[in-house]
């Protein structure tokens, strides 16, 4: 095997934390293990106590570890951007599955769908992310994702404040991938890559992690998909494009 090869990278946690750190340091961000998960700790990023305190927000990636360009995006975004990140207020959960990024899987060391813990069967490492982030608010918050049906990028925006950014979103990542143009996903109705609902509680039995964020914590929440049989590099590039204009249309709230 080529130990150069992106997607081969894209699968070592040690690697991705290395990557982190020196964003920490770069862009004056604190960055501590907030708990562990297949015996591999997890880390949060955020801003110091005396930052500014917007624009606020939030990311997170690698909830899924068969979905590398999330967390290869992020921390490419934040590579990139350490003045950035020093003129907002933000919290970063760079890789919610170390276990599952190392073994390219979907679930945990246990088998969970950490994803769909977040409502009343909280995993350990969720509820330990979800009394971390007690008592923050966030003007907006990005979760970031792949998916293998996808036939372009798409996006899911939680109907909650206008303006609505998606159509931006989805503008910035068209140099590098096209916007799915299916128009029912995962049995929603979608228009060219959009899907933008209203959510209640009771709408799905466990919580995905953007339930909690948006009914808690966001006034703005967004689940970016990228498509997982593109170039990784491509998928790569649309995570950054994505994150580079979610941020500016964050402050311009400021």
């Amino acid at each position: 095997m080529n130990p150069a090869n992106p997607l081969l990278q894209a699968h070592d946690p040690g690697r991705l934390i290395r990557r982190w750190r020196r964003v920490a340091a770069a862009a004056r961000l604190e960055m501590s293990a907030f708990s562990e998960s297949g015996g591999l700790p997890l880390f949060v990023l955020h801003s110091p106590a005396d930052r500014p305190p917007a624009p606020s927000l939030y990311f997170s990636a690698g909830i899924h570890g068969d979905e590398p360009a999330a967390t290869e995006g992020l921390v490419a975004w934040a590579e990139q951007n350490p003045h950035l990140l020093r003129q907002m207020t933000v919290v970063i959960f760079p890789c919610l599955n170390p276990w599952g990024i190392a073994n390219n899987s979907r679930f945990d060391a246990r088998g969970r769908d950490l994803n769909r813990c977040f409502g009343r069967r909280k995993a350990p490492q969720v509820r330990d992310q979800i009394r971390w982030l007690r008592g923050r608010r966030f003007d907006a918050a990005l979760t970031l994702h792949e998916d293998y049906d996808a036939r372009g990028i798409y996006i899911y925006e939680v109907a909650s404040r206008k303006p609505f950014w998606a159509e931006e979103l989805i503008a910035a990542a068209r140099p590098h991938l096209p916007a799915d143009t299916r128009r029912t996903i995962e049995g929603r109705p979608a228009k060219n890559g959009i899907i933008r609902r209203r959510i209640t509680p009771d709408l799905m039995p466990e919580w995905p992690e953007a339930f909690h964020l948006h009914f808690s914590l966001a006034c703005r929440t967004f689940t970016i998909e990228t498509p997982s049989e593109f170039s990784i590099d491509d998928r790569v590039a649309a995570q950054v494009a994505v994150l580079q204009r979610a941020a500016g249309l964050a402050r311009s709230l400021a």
